[in-house]
């Protein structure tokens, strides 16, 4: 198991103790500070069967300021994610070849 984990952020501190209190040790990816390839994160967007617009947090400044207005094909969109690591939903959780976002953070136990 890998966990996409950003420790700032409240849910995805919840969602790792909530794990962690189920006895589980999953593989930590501080994804804010370890880029994510673009083929990863192709694969993690796969293994959550969403397009890349859905796992893009539209309520970030970087968004509004530099891709709100912008027409972005689905590769535009994961490169932007690559590039502003900060637009990406989290937690995210991968189990094999499933995927959870961890919001609320119950929806991690669903792909245990």
């Amino acid at each position: 198991m890998r966990y996409f984990h950003n420790p700032r952020c409240q849910k995805s501190r919840e969602g790792l103790q909530l794990l962690e209190g189920k006895g589980l040790q999953p593989e930590v990816v501080l994804y804010m500070t370890e880029p994510l390839s673009p083929m990863d994160l192709e694969d993690i967007l796969a293994k959550l069967d969403i397009d890349a617009e859905d796992l893009i947090r539209s309520k970030e400044a970087v968004w509004k300021e530099e891709f709100k207005d912008k027409e972005l094909s689905e590769d535009e969109l994961v490169l932007a994610m690559i590039e502003y690591p900060q637009l990406m939903e989290r937690p995210i959780l991968v189990n094999g070849d499933k995927a959870a976002i961890g919001r609320p953070p119950e929806n991690l136990l669903e792909i245990l």
